[in-house]
């Protein structure tokens, strides 16, 4: 992969970093190129660095893309002029966050990387500002680390509850769970072990009828690095599991996100293993499946670890993904699909 133009900005203690890449070499780097119907022919990759651990980018009306800092315990904000500002100071260790049909910011709150994570799913008011906490506790339990979260057509909130990091201690449920808010304000856990190991990214359907997870688990050697796939029924229960894809040893998936032909754009993958149950063999990039679990392509990203991605532009034919301490983005040709911005 070849970086065409790089400029440097400094604004505070962040680093900007610009740089494009244009869609015919990325595939010098893809052993797997994308179809031309999927990815702009001269689309470039452009990069935003900054200094910490980025995860968990959405878009609102306006086109902004909310994201995750995770280690600098923040929300950020990236404007279409391309300005980086503060959006949430002392974000509980925000890690996935969405917007729900209203225009609500719903983010998850984790326990990782660092002190102060609240381990609570809320809902941001945009126009007030004001916060709301939706589930911070199950059966008089604290959540492990709250990791990703989609809402559903019906206004249903769903979202993961792994925990990778190393110390357990903090365990106050046996297992790690996918649960689901209802409109009233109800907690159900939906799926947990043995159907799903170490559950994290996840989307559901624009019908609200299929809910895809990432069943990820990097630590162990012998566990799932999958994507499964359930039947949602009309009162939010699952059923008939199946397998879409198997990442085999890699480190497997983390966020995704579906276009409007109702393929996966996953971001998986590690570039340099960083422990001995990790593997190169699934190299770092956007993995595009569809919904039979057939691999289209992949989108190579100059970083060891790729945590999250969304559809961001006035068309959503602009991916934005986020890759360690780096926010690309890239243009497509599908556009993709969210429940909010319509």
């Amino acid at each position: 992969m070849r970086l065409l133009r790089t400029v440097l900005v400094h604004l505070c203690c962040w680093q900007m970093v610009v740089a494009s890449l244009t869609a015919s070499k990325a595939a010098d780097m893809n052993e797997v190129p994308l179809p031309a119907d999927l990815l702009a022919p001269q689309s470039s990759l452009q990069v935003a660095a900054g200094v910490c651990f980025l995860e968990g980018p959405a878009m609102d009306a306006a086109r902004n893309i909310f994201f995750s800092d995770i280690a600098g315990n923040r929300i950020l904000k990236l404007d279409p002029q391309g300005m980086v500002t503060t959006f949430r100071a002392d974000s509980g260790r925000t890690n996935g966050n969405t917007f729900d049909a209203q225009g609500r910011l719903i983010s998850c709150e984790g326990a990782e990387n660092g002190p102060g994570g609240r381990r609570r799913v809320v809902r941001t008011d945009m126009a007030t500002g004001q916060v709301e906490v939706l589930a911070e506790r199950y059966e008089g339990k604290r959540y492990h680390s709250p990791n990703d979260v989609v809402v559903d057509p019906q206004g249903r909130i769903w979202f993961t509850d792994p925990l990778y990091a190393p110390d357990r201690s903090i365990m106050e449920h046996q297992h790690e769970a996918v649960y689901r808010i209802d409109t009233d304000g109800k907690v159900t856990r939906v799926i947990t072990q043995p159907a799903i190991g170490r559950p994290n990214g996840l989307a559901i359907t624009p019908d609200g009828k299929t809910l895809y997870v990432i069943d990820s688990n990097y630590i162990r050697p012998d566990a799932n690095r999958k994507i499964w796939a359930f039947d949602v029924a009309s009162d939010g229960s699952v059923s008939n599991q199946r397998q879409i894809y198997n990442f085999g040893r890699g480190r497997g998936g983390d966020g995704m996100r579906l276009d409007t032909r109702g393929n996966l754009w996953v971001a998986a993958g590690i570039s340099a293993p960083r422990t001995p149950n990790e593997s190169a063999e699934v190299p770092t990039g956007v993995y595009v499946i569809s919904p039979s679990g057939k691999l289209l392509g992949r989108i190579p990203i100059p970083e060891d670890v790729i945590t999250n991605l969304t559809f961001g532009g006035p068309d959503k034919k602009t991916l934005y993904v986020t890759a360690g301490k780096t926010i690309f983005r890239i243009q497509t040709a599908v556009a993709g699909y969210s429940l909010y911005p319509r």
